[in-house]
């Protein structure tokens, strides 16, 4: 069965300011409760909840790992309660997975999320259906970039790895793809997440709308 893997945040969905909320609730304490902004660091946001810390703490001068490491769980937990507030799927993504169904070919989410929050998204925005697998951060003992969670997504779909392909956002998408050795396609959405210049993905993606065709042009070659 032939499969793409899709990453999530910043891939399928734009989750920014949902993230940059609960990293702004830990700077809270601190006095800086709009310390992150939502369309200035949504690309960090992209890179996950111990990116905005570091960044939070370069902005106000703090170099304190313990203070990253106290404030990651309760991101998490401030998140968890606002998951689906501001987040969205980019257009026409849903349609796409659709279509690529009606094709045959089967979608799995492989995310450097925790699984039990991505789970929880894929619910809330009522798209869980439409992947055959979800593979988070703390599925297995490693995560992306290692290959095996991406191998896992697909066998868990029921596809084969020869058959598959990544879709993605970031420098670690794109090393996932390149250490399981198969194509990967690049989102272009405008988060400044990948340096197009550095590495050269398979495809790039500036609209959904163009997702299935590009697929099975990879897949089929």
């Amino acid at each position: 069965m032939k499969t793409v893997v899709f990453d999530l945040d910043g891939t399928l969905a734009d989750t920014s300011a949902d993230l940059i909320s609960a990293a702004n609730f830990c700077f809270d304490s601190l006095g800086y409760p709009k310390l992150l902004d939502c369309k200035e660091d949504a690309g960090v946001a992209m890179r996950g909840g111990r990116a905005m810390l570091e960044l939070g703490c370069q902005k106000i001068g703090l170099n304190d790992e313990q203070f990253i490491h106290q404030q990651y769980p309760i991101l998490l937990s401030a998140y968890s309660k606002s998951l689906d507030k501001h987040t969205q799927f980019f257009p026409y993504a849903l349609d796409s997975i659709r279509k690529l169904q009606l094709l045959g070919v089967n979608s799995a989410i492989c995310t450097n999320k925790p699984s039990a929050l991505a789970e929880e998204l894929m619910v809330r925005l009522g798209a869980r259906h439409l992947f055959q697998e979800l593979i988070g951060s703390d599925t297995l003992s490693s995560k992306k970039p290692d290959p095996a969670p991406f191998i896992a997504a697909v066998t868990g779909s029921g596809g084969l790895v020869e058959q598959s392909l990544m879709v993605g956002d970031t420098s670690t998408d794109f090393d996932t793809a390149k250490a399981v050795g198969v194509p990967i396609i690049m989102v272009d959405f405008g988060f400044a997440g990948f340096d197009f210049s550095a590495s050269k993905p398979d495809a790039i993606l500036k609209s959904f709308l163009d997702l299935p065709e590009i697929v099975i042009g990879l897949l089929n070659s």
